[in-house]
Parts: structure tokens; sequence; C-alpha cells
């Protein structure tokens, strides 16, 4: 194997081993609709707003890759019975 596509191949392994890490730890990012604040403003006045209907309100959002763990685990629990 080459030393560039070896060095590629370990910087994808280990950004992958950060990013489960991280959605171990934590498993909750901002909300990318309303960025985290949990209101949606309206476009006519800034004063007027909502809660944000993707995040309930709360500004944040599962991450993808925990979802994916959640539905693994899940899996496995049932094969496993």
């Amino acid at each position: 194997m080459d030393s560039p596509a070896l060095l590629a191949s370990l910087a994808l392994l280990g950004y992958a081993a950060f990013y489960i890490i991280a959605c171990a730890i934590f498993p909750f990012g901002h909300c990318r609709r309303c960025k985290g604040t949990a209101k949606l403003y309206s476009p006519v006045s800034r004063k007027s707003f909502r809660l944000c209907p993707c995040c309930e309100g709360t500004g944040r959002r599962v991450r993808i890759g925990r979802r994916v763990y959640e539905y693994l685990r899940g899996e496995h629990k049932r094969g496993a019975v």
C-alpha cells in the first residue's frame, strides 16, 4: 500500500473512531433548522416567533450516529432473545 493511501485510510479510521466516541458521550447536537435557539422567527417581524417543529422546542436533535447505534442495538436485542 502506498504511503498517501495508508495515511488517508488511517485518517478516515481516526475520524470515524472520534465520531463514534463523540456520539456515545454527546448524543445530542444543535438543531440545524433553528440553530439551537428552539425558536423560528417570522420573516416579517423579528418579534413574533414559534417553537421549532423539528426539535419540538428543545434546540437539540439526536445525532445521526447515535440513531444508527440505537437501531443496531435494538436489532441485536431482538435477535438475542
